[in-house]
């Protein structure tokens, strides 16, 4: 059984001195540990009601697009504001060093449907609440939020929860 954490390449000191980079290029290259992430992600939801899997931008959507097409549900990309072609809806959410927003087309998601948001990690979690709050603005039901990299020392998983969302991480990493 191939292990994981094993599979993802970790680069100290980028982007700034002091962080360790948590590089998932490397899982995504090596086809039996993405086969087996993309299967553990989907596992607790299978057979489960699920309508779309919502992928953040950019490696959430391979992961997102893996997941969706294993529970046959619609994928729904959420983006950087101004990268899609239609109309939107958009959120806008503090980064480290300012704010930033992001959106998703307007008639991605119906209300109640089931999502399921997709990503590689999470660290303070701005994003990933970011992407709850804008599929919860259009009526979603955030069944849950799945992440192959959990940096519980960051607290963004705790954020999610507090949102009622139910979070799921592969692996996690002390520290940052």
């Amino acid at each position: 059984m191939i292990d994981l954490k094993d599979a993802i390449r970790s680069i100290p000191d980028y982007p700034k001195p002091g962080i360790i980079f948590r590089d998932i290029t490397t899982l995504l290259g090596d086809a039996r540990a993405f086969r087996r992430a993309v299967d553990e992600l989907v596992q607790p939801w299978s057979g489960a009601k699920i309508d779309k899997i919502a992928g953040i931008e950019a490696r959430g959507f391979i992961l997102g697009g893996a997941v969706a097409h294993q529970l046959s549900a619609g994928f729904v990309p959420i983006r950087k504001k101004g990268k899609l072609p239609h109309k939107v809806v958009s959120i806008g959410y503090s980064l480290e060093y300012g704010i930033d927003e992001m959106e998703m087309h307007v008639d991605a998601l119906l209300p109640h449907e089931r999502v399921i948001l997709v990503d590689d990690l999470i660290a303070t979690g701005g994003t990933a609440e970011a992407a709850v709050k804008l599929m919860q603005k259009l009526g979603a039901d955030v069944a849950a939020a799945c992440f192959v990299i959990d940096l519980p020392d960051l607290g963004g998983a705790r954020k999610i929860e507090a949102l009622g969302v139910p979070v799921r991480s592969l692996i996690a990493f002390e520290g940052h």
